[in-house]
């Protein structure tokens, strides 16, 4: 089977400038079909800015993200839903009456 096959999210060379502050500079990220992977670093490393980027909150200034092999562009939040992207930030006070199925359920 092929890499491409097994692949189901890269992220190259993902670039991401703030005023005055780097956050992201050419960060690559890859997922393989049935693989658990665990994003780590210290605060500031940038983690929540790379999916900040997934989830379309944010654009990035460089770089290229593929779904399942194919060259995508999130221009949005609604764009990554479509691809099947979600994300749960750690800002839980702001759905303290949510159970974790309601947060998943459309």
């Amino acid at each position: 089977m092929s890499d491409v096959v097994n692949t189901i999210l890269e992220m190259k060379d993902i670039k991401k400038v703030f005023p005055g502050v780097v956050a992201l500079a050419g960060v690559n990220l890859k997922l393989d079909k049935g693989r658990v992977l665990g994003l780590l670093g210290e605060n500031g490393a940038g983690k929540s800015t790379l999916m900040k980027i997934l989830a379309g909150s944010y654009k990035p200034d460089g770089g290229d993200i593929f779904i399942n092999g194919e060259k995508t562009d999130i221009k949005g939040v609604l764009d990554a839903k479509r691809l099947g992207i979600s994300i749960i930030y750690q800002e839980l006070s702001l759905c303290p009456n949510l159970t974790v199925a309601e947060i998943f359920l459309p």
